[in-house]
């Protein structure tokens, strides 16, 4: 094993985020296009294959786990000898998978599975090497392209990113994955997505939010993918305020439980205050009874306060002043939370919680993680639960 991944692992240790080595990919693969033969005894052995990847990358969480929870009752293995330990295991996959590709040299989706497994360990240049031979073996699946797309989009290359994401909806349009990684893509990049597209920054945001749209028409009930699109607003300036209400009153519709439900009253609640409708917005708050969002509310509650009186004194002398807001950067909800695989975003001052997968709200420049998705083949073996990667 290299590098990259003795750095890897030994960031999530010290960080304590053993879920970001599991199999975000096989978790978030894309739809079917093409059926393969389950008789065919190389897909038979790939596979197996997968399987036996799974199983070590839910060992390997299950390791740091329990090493965490030891360490913390002051026993437990050093960072270097669990390290060591997760390297064996996952070096018998990696010559697995090689051995099965000097034998089947050329199966595409062989080299997307490999592709796949790079990329939860963090090799990405060698990921990218598999999945540029998927790509050679196999010029329309859309699943090489989109990962190749995130590749791009990771390393700098905004334009390439652009073109792989749209071949990607191009070569299969009922994916909604490849429009939302377009949809972050065009939003983080909005610099080069004017220049792209030869079109203005209120135009930049049409398409990400028409991008997100065409994602939700295909998942509708997909509560992280309208809670994404819904953060979104608050990076926009001037504020959208019925349209951002919208996006969080749709959220509210698909929400699954409590806590979700009244994670999006916290955001309906912030986006009427910052609309200056502080009645409304103390109503919202009163919907939120959880003990999970006490702090938030009551935070959110002074900021009103606060917001309301220098409006009511600045009115009084007839002086505008700019009232500083909540801050809005970090709460993790306590479901459907996903860690960062790479690239983790610092932690502010002051924090102001958000409801989804780690996912900061936006701020003007936005601090936005993108939600890029890896597909490791275009017949799943399990169907899209959420995504993943991020990046700061």
């Amino acid at each position: 094993m290299n590098d990259v991944l003795i750095g890897l692992l030994g960031a999530l240790l010290a960080t304590n985020q053993p879920q970001a080595v599991s199999n975000l990919i096989q978790q978030n693969a894309g739809l079917s296009v093409t059926i393969p033969n389950p008789n065919d005894p190389v897909e038979k052995e790939l596979d197996r294959l997968m399987t036996e990847d799974d199983a070590a990358m839910a060992e390997v969480d299950k390791w740091i786990r329990d090493n965490n929870a030891f360490t913390a009752q002051g026993a437990g293995e050093s960072k270097e000898e669990l390290n060591a330990r997760i390297m064996a295991r996952l070096d018998g996959v990696r010559k697995n998978y090689e051995d099965f590709l000097r034998r089947n040299p050329n199966f595409a989706s062989g080299h997307l599975a490999y592709a796949s497994f790079l990329n939860n360990i963090g090799d990405e240049d060698a990921a990218k090497l598999q999945n540029d031979k998927a790509l050679q073996l196999d010029p329309k699946n859309p699943a090489a392209w989109n990962n190749l797309g995130n590749y791009y989009g990771e390393s700098g290359s905004i334009t390439n990113a652009f073109v792989y994401f749209a071949k990607a909806i191009e070569l299969d349009p009922a994916e909604p994955v490849y429009y939302q990684n377009l949809a972050v893509m065009v939003y983080l990049y909005r610099t080069d997505a004017k220049s792209f597209y030869h079109i203005n920054e209120q135009q930049v945001f049409d398409k990400s939010l028409a991008l997100y749209r065409k994602a939700m028409q295909l998942t509708p009930d997909n509560f992280p993918l309208a809670t994404d699109y819904a953060e979104n607003y608050y990076g926009i300036r001037p504020l959208r305020t019925n349209d951002a209400l919208a996006a969080w009153t749709n959220a509210l519709q698909i929400a699954h439980d409590d806590v979700e439900r009244e994670g999006v009253y916290i955001h309906l609640a912030r986006v009427k205050m910052l609309a200056g409708r502080y009645t409304e917005a103390r109503a919202q708050l009163d919907a939120v009874t959880n003990a999970t969002y006490s702090t938030l509310k009551g935070n959110l509650q002074r900021a009103i306060t606060g917001r309301e009186s220098e409006a009511t004194n600045s009115a009084a002398v007839g002086v505008s002043t700019n009232v500083s807001g909540i801050p809005t950067n970090h709460f993790t909800a306590p479901t459907n939370t996903l860690p960062a695989l790479t690239n983790a975003l610092a932690t502010p001052a002051n924090p102001l919680l958000v409801l989804t997968n780690g996912v900061p709200a936006l701020t003007n420049p936005p601090v936005f993680s993108p939600k890029i998705v890896n597909v490791m083949t275009n017949v799943p073996p399990d169907p899209p639960k959420t995504s993943g990667l991020s990046r700061s």
